[in-house]
């Protein structure tokens, strides 16, 4: 378990290096949670506990959100269009949010203060190597826009959730970059994990494949230092979610107060000292 700030980020950005690029360009996807608890299962798995049938739900979900949403709109009447703005906008859905950016995904293991007397985890995913395991048709297409992730118009070939999942018997998992709905999107750096059926489980699919990922814990001590540092690297809601609403969250998180203060000092004076580069 990493004992420092710095190992931390150690840890989340071990394997960015691209030899054939010769640039730090990580294959991963990264997703924070703050307890290590939490399940890695979309909004719609969590909402569908009740009902016989996730993928009838999903599409009422659907039907009636493209119906009453019109107003507001998706740049096309593409059901994946329309998905992605469920997704961003509240609907339950199969999507799951990721993003490229590891401080992005810290943040999220650290937002809720309520949580910081447990461990928070951060999955990073190696979206790069789960494409191999994606059909061929699929993988056409990405070689053919020399992409790693997709976007809405490169799954536009597909008219319906249905006639995408029927492209292989087992479950699998797409990693699918949403359309630049507003600022929060664009700052969050966001991705979506899509998966291949409707009532799947993420974390049961990663079980079945661990070779894709690691989880970086984030352990319970260290959440007060890291959400200083995330702050101090302007890493906060008011830049993740711009606007008044980011503000008061940032607003309420930042002033609230810590406490525990002698148990911090004593924990700082326990940690061992980091040279001024960084060395152990």
């Amino acid at each position: 378990m990493a004992a420092q700030w710095l190992d931390i980020l150690d840890a989340l950005y071990a394997g960015s290096w691209n030899k054939d690029l010769q640039r730090f360009r990580s294959p991963y996807a990264f997703r924070g949670l703050g307890s290590a608890e939490h399940t890695l299962t979309s909004s719609l798995v969590r909402l569908a506990a009740g009902h016989a049938d996730t993928r009838r739900l999903e599409g009422a979900l659907l039907r009636n959100f493209r119906k009453y949403a019109r107003a507001e709109g998706a740049e096309s009447d593409s059901i994946w269009n329309w998905l992605a703005l469920g997704q961003h906008r509240g609907l339950p859905t199969r999507l799951l949010d990721w993003t490229y950016s590891p401080l992005v995904a810290l943040h999220f293991a650290t937002e809720d203060p309520d949580t910081f007397d447990r461990d928070g985890v951060v999955w990073c995913v190696n979206f790069v190597e789960a494409n191999k395991l994606i059909p061929r048709r699929l993988q056409r297409i990405l070689r053919e826009e020399a992409s790693d992730t997709f976007t809405v118009e490169m799954l536009a070939g597909f008219d319906s959730l249905r006639a995408f999942d029927k492209l292989a018997r087992d479950p699998f998992v797409v990693f699918l970059e949403p359309p630049a709905i507003d600022r929060r999107i664009l700052n969050q750096f966001a991705l979506f994990a899509l998966m291949s059926d409707p009532a799947a489980r993420f974390d049961e699919w990663l079980r079945v494949h661990q070779d894709l990922c690691r989880t970086v814990t984030v352990p319970a001590a260290l959440k007060w230092e890291i959400r200083d540092q995330l702050d101090q690297a302007n890493v906060n809601e008011r830049v993740l979610f711009p606007g008044l609403d980011g503000l008061s969250r940032w607003l309420a998180r930042y002033y609230t107060p810590r406490a525990d203060t002698s148990a911090v000092r004593q924990d700082l004076a326990r940690k061992p000292k980091r040279g001024r580069t960084g060395a152990r």
